[in-house]
């Protein structure tokens, strides 16, 4: 705006030269007058030319010494030193932004590794996308890309699977919902509804409002975008807007070189507006003037424009010219025209839940017509006729002025509603026109309920449009009766199914809890089985291990012990005196009772024999000449 130049490199160049500093670049190509410029650095104030070409340069040569439009200028390294220059990214990955700051002295490679930490992705799968100049390599340095402080990135994976099922259904999700976006123009005051899906950018609806406002993109500035929404590739349904409504404000971006004059003319008479490029208006002797006279007016202002673009590819955008059109002539009081192809008319209208279901009103306009301007003005944008339809009908709208849009809708209309209806409304002259068809949506196909001509009066399109809402109705009820049913058969197949699972389960862990207990147990006679014959080889070896029982006519001392169990049996054996205590207790062991379990006790005293040396003698424990001992289990 200061100093004309246009051309983005130029502009860069002259800002890296001077280090970025805003303030030196500017005074580095505008001719100083007073040869004083000013720019803080470390809070001083500069006297004299602060930049050029030496740091030694004279008055004389800070004056321009031509008329150029800019010089080079390098800062003075007397005068500051140049500090690294941080370059800030927003990189969006699925669900998830990242902010990055480097220094540009850092590769596209650094970046990757700072998202590998953050992501948990490897570097190798990762491609970096959103770079103005195209592809990059990572070895490419930040600097040699010319970029501006501020960047958006996005990080796409083809290598790698698909986020979970539950997030991709949320996503889809978004992407196929409609927004309403209630656009109003500052300077004309007008609104705007439109709608769009989820998976429109931002640039869409922006060259969309170009479309409506004859702003141009570039000259485009906006009020109540999200802050999230940084990048015109943004979708709809990532960028943050309030569902299912959002309002923004647009208008146009002041020129520097516009005069108070142009702009006052510019609000005053929205057909005055140029195009981006300022060029003038065509000449007015270029159009027809009634009676010879010359009005103060455009050429803009003396013609219709259509209703709808010939041969539009694209149904969405030629019903956003549609509307914005219809608008125009006949006031923002009107129906909401449904924003899409006739195909996703029918998905809004016949193909969701029974009860939200809706009729589907299409209107056919016919600029030619002598009815049409009654019809849309008086009719078609009566307050009661734009509230009922509103409510009980999703409306659709065509132009059928033009030849090629004619024979559109009707391939369209033999498509979806038979040869007979394409057929009726072929026969229909023009000036019976415009038609308003009214459609219900049945489980095999379409139905044509009625055709209501341009001549009719705001009275009789209500009772049509309330005569039709009652054959609705009634099918209405038939569908959510045959609804709730299939519904409630299949909740009952549900929790039949849900029953038989859980039936399965339970006899499944039950047969579980058997096979372990059966298991267990046959782990447990195992065990048994072999503590036990470990029990019987330990006894018969001592058994074997014994000597011989003295006989009573032996000449050597002989004691008699007399053995009762815990079960009250009595077992007696001699031993010889000089037999160890050892002897007594291997005889009770081989018995079966091991003096690790239990414990032998005499009687008189009562003591504890297995407590006694068992490398003493029988005499020396005075267990002789006899003595009756019992056994007791160890605690």
């Amino acid at each position: 705006a200061c100093t004309g130049i246009e051309n983005i490199d130029e502009a860069i160049t002259l800002l890296e030269q001077n280090n970025w500093d805003l303030v030196a670049a500017i005074n580095g190509v505008i001719p100083q007058e007073n040869g004083i410029l000013q720019s803080e650095y470390g809070g001083e104030t500069l006297h004299g030319p602060a930049y050029g070409p030496t740091s030694h340069s004279t008055a004389a040569s800070s004056t321009p010494s031509s008329s150029s439009a800019f010089r080079h200028v390098v800062p003075s390294r007397q005068i500051v030193e140049r500090q690294p220059r941080m370059l800030d990214f927003r990189v969006e990955y699925r669900d998830r932004n990242v902010d990055v700051v480097l220094e540009d002295s850092s590769t596209v490679g650094d970046i990757k590794h700072i998202l590998e930490n953050e992501l948990q992705i490897p570097a190798s799968k990762m491609l970096l996308k959103g770079w103005k100049t195209g592809d990059v390599d990572d070895s490419t340095v930040l600097k040699s890309l010319h970029l501006p402080k501020n960047n958006s990135l996005y990080v796409l994976t083809p290598d790698l699977p698909p986020p979970s099922s539950s997030h991709s259904g949320a996503l889809q999700e978004s992407l196929n919902q409609n927004f309403m976006l209630i656009i109003t123009h500052r300077e004309v005051q007008r609104e705007y509804n439109l709608n769009f899906s989820g998976s429109s950018t931002i640039q869409e609806v922006k060259r969309n409002v170009y479309d409506l406002t004859s702003i141009p993109v570039r000259h485009q500035l906006w009020e109540g975008w999200p802050p999230s929404a940084t990048d015109d590739s943004m979708t709809l349904a990532v960028s943050g807007l309030t569902f299912p409504c959002h309002r923004l404000t647009v208008g146009r971006r002041s020129s520097p070189v516009q005069t108070r004059e142009q702009s006052e003319e510019q609000c005053t008479d929205v057909h005055m507006v140029s195009d981006s490029d300022g060029d003038d208006f065509e000449d007015a002797t270029e159009f027809g003037v009634d009676d010879g006279e010359m009005f103060g007016v455009a050429s803009s202002a003396l013609r219709k424009s259509p209703m709808m673009p010939e041969n539009a590819e694209n149904e969405g955008d030629a019903l956003l010219q549609f509307t914005a059109e219809f608008s125009s002539r006949y006031g923002d009081c009107h129906p909401v025209y449904f924003i899409g192809s006739l195909e996703a008319a029918f998905q809004e209208a016949f193909y969701g839940k029974a009860r939200d279901r809706k009729l589907l009103a299409i209107y056919l306009h016919h600029d030619e017509s002598v009815l049409t301007n009654v019809f849309c003005s008086q009719m078609l944008c009566a307050e009661s006729i734009v509230s009922y339809l509103s409510q009980n009908f999703i409306t659709w709208a065509w132009d059928m002025t033009k030849e090629a849009n004619r024979a559109r809708f009707l391939t369209m209309c033999t498509r979806h509603f038979g040869s007979v209806v394409a057929q009726t409304i072929r026969t229909q002259k023009t000036d019976q026109f415009p038609l308003f068809l009214i459609i219900m949506g049945k489980r095999s196909s379409n139905e044509v309920l009625n055709v209501i001509q341009g001549n009719t009066t705001v009275d009789e399109l209500m009772m049509r449009l309330m005569a039709a809402m009652e054959i609705f109705s009634a099918q209405q009820q038939e569908d959510i009766k045959d609804e709730d049913e299939r519904e409630a058969r299949e909740n009952v197949k549900r929790e039949q199914d849900e029953a038989y699972r859980i039936s399965l389960e339970a006899d499944r862990a039950k047969r579980e809890a058997q096979e372990r207990e059966m298991a267990e147990q046959f782990r447990l006679e195992q065990i048994r089985k072999e503590q036990e014959e470990e029990r019987e080889a330990i006894r018969l070896s001592l058994e074997q291990s014994l000597p011989p029982e003295p006989k009573e006519e032996s000449t050597e001392s002989v004691s008699k012990l007399r053995i009762r169990t815990p079960s009250g049996e009595f077992f007696e054996r001699r031993f010889l005196a000089s037999n160890k205590l050892q002897v007594v207790f291997d005889f009770v062991a081989s018995k079966g009772y091991p003096w690790e379990e239990y414990k032998l006790l005499g009687t008189f005293p009562r003591r504890d024999v297995t407590q006694l040396d068992p490398n003493k003698t029988l005499l020396e424990v005075k267990l002789y000449p006899q003595e009756t001992l019992f056994l007791e289990a160890k605690e």
